[in-house]
């Protein structure tokens, strides 16, 4: 029984050496369970993830289309101001230039007043010294006033 005994310690280490890998192997079974649930749950939060940018994507594209219509609409109005300067512009300068011709206009027809007042009051003057004289000739001579006479007193 020498050699049965001999086989049996050898079975029985046996025994415990598979025991032993059997439980090494439920430990790393054990552990890939883990790493696969781990993996999972990074999964799921990862689509998650995903899932939560693609809505901000959207969303964010909505707003780009949304502002490139304010900016073509504050474009069209930028433009059509820049029309109506324009036109407001012209037509300032329109204005001033006709301004301009009206003040050279009033300037020649105050130069033209001014030198008919000058005539009037050089005609004045001399139609003054022509009273004067007159009243002074008949004083003095007691002369009365011819015709013509009357006639250039009338004109005053």
């Amino acid at each position: 029984m020498k050699g049965g005994k001999k086989q049996l310690q050898k079975l029985e280490a046996r025994v415990r050496e598979l025991e032993g890998e059997v439980d090494a192997e439920q430990r790393r079974s054990a552990d890939a369970i883990k790493g696969v649930r781990k993996y999972e749950r990074r999964v799921k939060e990862l689509t998650y993830q995903t899932e939560e940018d693609k809505k901000n994507v959207n969303r964010l594209q909505d707003l780009v289309d949304k502002l490139q219509l304010k900016v073509k609409a504050y474009k069209r109005q930028a433009e059509e101001a820049e029309e109506q300067a324009n036109t407001h512009l012209s037509r300032y300068r329109k204005v001033q230039h006709e301004l301009e011709e009206a003040l050279e206009r009033a300037d020649i027809s105050e130069s033209q007043v001014n030198k008919l007042r000058a005539k009037s009051h050089e005609i004045g003057s001399k139609k003054a010294k022509e009273s004067a004289f007159l009243k002074e000739r008949k004083f003095r001579f007691g002369e009365d006033l011819t015709a013509a006479d009357k006639a250039a007193k009338a004109k005053l």
